[in-house]
């Protein structure tokens, strides 16, 4: 059977071509995928500014969370770690150390007029000789002074003895610049001040962001290692880095940005394997179904269906190893297109690198055995299945049954659909539903792939009379070819919906939960303006200068973090923790759509904190009650509730001072002032708070449009990494709509031809194939219009609007319906035109 498989393919190329490039496109995408989680995993950062450090001590950012009373799960922290400043002189006197530099690391901008202003990192000088920076001009700052590299001077347009302004935690002030320094390989804007001056605007005296270490001639790095952590030990929960690690203490988000990577490549990968086994089954099954009365005299003159399943399978089997070897380079390539992509949208820092060896290879080269064996066996089912003595009859006459297995599954998968809806519908409520509303449509999809010449000839049935009353004999005709041809006919309609369901269903619920989101943060905010700062951090001291003026009638500070409960215990928080918001008792109310319902939000200072009912129900905790947190950088603080107020579903986020919170974050301030205007003074509020910008330089007014426009542009961004999967997705099923189609036409070139012998002109066969080729794509739309609903309905209801809960434009339906109906009519009638260009008594004998 392997000869008969490999004759078979080399004389039936073009027939093989479909099952070619589906395999090879999905070998590409998963390998592409693996490239993506192995830069996850690696999550290799290489050093630039801290390249001359052969360790790097810094603070213990993992945190243990409890899942259960007796589990528990890694999470990462999401503010900076501090290190005790004498924890600097420990490591400096462990043997094999040479020297121990104490890291002051903050953002500060350096300020101009327009764009002459540069946000930059700010170090004290010592660090300066661990890329090495080299002075091109001047000399090391003294206090008062500062040192540029050389593209923040050139872009500032200062030169050695120019006065610049810095903003600087929360404040502002002139220093001379001694000197400008250049170093390769660090993109990174950077300056440089004074031991002293590092130390006062870091704004934490007693520590250190981390600890860069070189070793002594002949030190041994794993003794050294092994020294420092006994060393620190009870002192400080330290994490010791080398090598390429080493660039995370730089750039700290690519901790987070890696766990996501894993996550997002995970599931991408998952569902392209999903679906390229549906592709690929259509695909095989469409052609053996061309092939019907050669496999069928094969059964006459005695071939078991063993050995024709193997013939079929081999067949596969070659095709895709034929596609892995194309796959090999592609799957690098793409997966380092979708990385430059990602960077792009801002999902992971530039400064990750790239990785991509043959281990990921190996899952995507198993995925595609999986794929080609499993979709080969689904697609052969019906072809293997007939009796000996029936098998020429059936090569005449389809029979539209299915197999049981496939029964089974489809109807598994059904009940898996409306167990998904129920749970979305009535159990979940707020935008967490989308985490059981995303997985129903692809269910679903997967129900309507293994049922679908049942559902096309329902469908089919009652599209039957009105396409023949609407499109004449050529519709009559094209009417009774799909009701003669209904697996065939399922074969290509399944693509159609799988494009149409997985575009209209993800998309909505995409752009219904930024909506939501959107809404929620503008319904939440009262304020009319925001004062923030250049440099990330605006000093707490202006608030009451703010509170002062005439125009103002309510003020707060405010600042964003995130806490996990240690007790009691909450199961239900997610691994980033309870969002928490830093706020000022007050001008909370003014400020912040929030309202207690129990308590006074009066009491938010200190180590108080305000929960929602809903979080407060799960802790079995109320108004007086205390709870323990671990905050962002580590900390543990006992905070009592003085307040409940009803949440905003899905986005339950809890309140605190913020002069507890913001000393947890690593800006240590908080990030902006939000300011309610007096009684129609809003215009007057503008001016008043441009006026104290002015004396404050580095400080900026934003009003309310401006920043629920931010927040709106923030949503769009991190929606467009959903989009790029989706995107990907519907690409690969609308390549199989047209290879299916295309494989289904082409085989047809004897009927044209005994058409075009019976009278029928070729403007006549292409009006019935323009027929056929509409009707599959309403089918497919119709069905994938259902397997959307499946999710969007329940998804509507569990936000509490019904199905008038999903927002979205349009224009994103009319796309699918527009693509689908081309695309289906396309690989409809190209092939059909160039089967109709040969004779038709030639076609005949062929």
């Amino acid at each position: 059977m392997g000869k008969l498989a490999a004759r078979s393919l080399r004389y039936r190329i073009g027939g093989f071509a479909a099952t070619f490039l589906a395999l090879f496109i999905g070998a590409t995408l998963v390998m592409a995928c693996g490239g993506l989680m192995e830069t996850g995993i690696r999550n290799n950062v290489p050093p630039q500014r801290l390249v001359g450090a052969d360790l790097l001590v810094t603070g213990d950012r993992t945190h243990l969370m409890a899942t259960s009373k007796k589990h528990k799960k890694a999470t990462t922290l999401p503010e900076r770690v501090e290190i005790p400043a004498g924890a600097v002189d420990k490591v400096r006197a462990v043997p094999g150390v040479r020297t121990a530099t104490g890291e002051r690391t903050f953002d500060a901008a350096v300020l101009g007029g327009g764009a002459a202003e540069a946000k930059v990192q700010a170090h004290g000088w010592e660090s300066a000789a661990l890329t090495p920076y080299a002075l091109t001009s001047g000399n090391a700052p003294a206090r008062g002074e500062v040192v540029l590299d050389a593209a923040t001077a050139h872009r500032v347009g200062a030169t050695t003895g120019d006065r610049v302004r810095i903003a600087a935690y929360g404040g502002s002030a002139t220093y001379r610049v001694s000197g400008v320094a250049a170093a390769q390989g660090v993109p990174q804007a950077t300056l440089f001040f004074s031991a002293v001056d590092a130390v006062a605007l870091s704004g934490r005296p007693d520590t250190v962001a981390d600890i860069a270490v070189t070793l002594a001639p002949g030190a041994h790095r794993d003794a050294v290692r092994k020294g420092v952590t006994e060393a620190l030990a009870g002192q400080a929960a330290v994490t010791l880095l080398s090598g390429d690690d080493r660039g995370a203490v730089e750039h700290p988000e690519v901790t987070q940005g890696g766990e996501d990577l894993v996550a997002l490549s995970g599931v991408v990968g998952g569902l392209v394997i999903l679906v390229a086994a549906f592709v690929v089954a259509g695909t095989v099954a469409l052609s053996a179904s061309q092939r019907s009365r050669e496999l069928a005299l094969l059964r006459a003159i005695g071939t078991t269906t063993r050995q024709l399943r193997r013939m079929l399978l081999g067949e596969t089997l070659m095709v895709m190893a034929i596609a892995a070897v194309a796959a090999w380079p592609a799957g690098p390539f793409v997966g380092r297109r979708l990385y430059d992509t990602l960077v792009d949208s801002g999902m992971i820092a530039d400064t990750v690198r790239f990785s991509q060896g043959w281990i990921p290879a190996m899952p995507a080269y198993g995925a595609l055995l999986i794929t080609a064996v499993l979709g080969g066996l689904l697609g052969s089912v019906r072809a293997v299945q007939a009796k000996p003595v029936e098998a020429l009859g059936e090569a005449a006459v389809q029979k539209p049954g299915l197999h049981p297995v496939r029964i089974a599954a489809g109807l598994l998968f059904l009940a898996g659909t409306v167990a998904l809806a129920l749970v979305t519908a009535l159990v979940l409520r707020g935008p967490v539903a989308a985490s059981t509303a995303g997985p129903t449509v692809m269910c679903c999809a997967i129900a309507l792939a293994l049922l679908g010449p049942w559902f096309t000839k329902l469908v089919t049935l009652l599209l039957h009379w009105p396409v023949r009353l609407l499109t004449g004999p050529a519709g009559r005709l094209a009417a009774l070819n799909c009701r003669a041809r209904t697996a065939k006919m399922a074969a290509i309609a399944t693509p159609v919906m799988l494009a149409s369901a997985i575009a209209t269903g993800n998309l909505y619920l995409q752009t219904t939960t930024a909506a939501l989101a959107d809404k929620a943060f503008a319904d939440n905010l009262r304020a009319d303006a925001v004062l923030t700062s250049a440099a990330g951090g605006v000093d707490p001291a202006l608030l009451a200068r703010v509170r002062a003026l005439p125009s103002v009638a309510g003020a707060s500070a405010y600042v964003t973090s995130a806490a996990h409960t240690e007790k009691p215990h909450d199961g239900d928080e997610n691994k980033k923790g309870l969002p928490l918001q830093g706020v000022s008792a007050e001008g909370v109310a003014q400020t912040l759509a929030v309202t207690a319902s129990a308590g006074s939000l009066d009491g938010l200072r200190g180590n108080a904190i305000a929960l929602p009912e809903t979080v407060a129900h799960r802790m079995h905790r109320t108004v007086g009650d205390t709870i323990t947190l671990r905050l962002g950088d580590g900390e543990q603080a006992d905070v009592r509730v003085v307040a409940l107020f009803k949440g905003r579903e899905g986005f339950d986020t809890a309140l605190t001072s913020a002069e507890l919170l913001a000393p947890h974050t690593t800006a240590g301030l908080p990030a902006q002032l939000l300011v309610r205007a007096a009684a129609g003074g809003r215009d007057r509020l503008t001016a008043d708070l441009t006026a104290l910008a002015a004396q404050h330089p580095g400080l900026k007014v934003m009003d309310r449009d401006a920043i629920t426009a931010a927040h709106a542009q923030n949503s769009r961004t991190q929606a467009s990494v959903n989009y790029l999967i989706i995107g990907m997705l519907v690409a690969y099923t609308a390549l199989s709509v047209v290879n299916t189609t295309a494989v289904a036409v082409g085989n047809r070139r004897k009927e044209f031809a005994l058409q075009r012998l019976t009278g029928a002109t070729r403007g006549q066969v292409l009006r019935m194939m323009t027929v056929e080729g509409g009707l599959v794509a309403v089918v497919g739309l119709l069905l994938g219009g259902a397997a959307a609903a499946s999710t969007l309905v329940p998804f509507g209801y569990a936000l509490g609007g019904g199905t008038g809960a999903i927002t979205g434009p349009p224009e994103i339906a009319l796309t699918v319906i527009g693509a689908a109906a081309a695309l289906t009519l396309a690989a409809t009638l190209v092939p059909t035109w160039w089967a109709l260009r040969s004779r038709p008594v030639e076609a005949a004998r062929a």
